[in-house]
């Protein structure tokens, strides 16, 4: 199955946990609304690290996504990966198994997110049993 739409993103930049200032990580807060086959909202936590090239980055996220998925209620995680090697990025977005609820038990897939124009559009396949 594929399901496709749009969402908006909240980032907020979060302080250093406690002991890991020298680290230099970035941390922040994610808060999503999804429009489209995928009705719901996510919450979640992002970490971020700058390479010493201009247009080189690294993130990993976590994300909790709660609605409804082509109609069926529920909830699951999504784990990104995310790098950007000077200016060329490479994305995986995947669902964490065995993390759907109701309806959505036992989800699997990827989702694809593309931006233009300054608008973030989801393309998510999955497979539900």
């Amino acid at each position: 199955m594929q399901a496709n739409g749009t969402f908006e993103v909240k980032l907020a930049p979060q302080p250093a946990a406690p002991g890991i200032a020298q680290a230099n990580l970035g941390r922040m807060t994610i808060d999503k609304q999804f429009q489209g086959d995928l009705q719901a909202t996510s919450l979640g936590e992002m970490l971020s690290a700058m390479g010493q090239v201009q247009g080189s980055a690294g993130y990993v996220a976590i994300e909790r996504v709660t609605g409804s998925l082509h109609g069926k209620q529920g909830s699951f995680v999504l784990q990104h990966h995310g790098i950007m090697n000077r200016g060329v990025p490479q994305l995986s977005v995947t669902v964490v198994p065995d993390s759907g609820t109701e309806a959505l038990t036992g989800l699997t897939g990827s989702m694809q997110i593309q931006i233009e124009q300054g608008k973030h559009f989801y393309i998510f396949d999955y497979v539900l049993p």
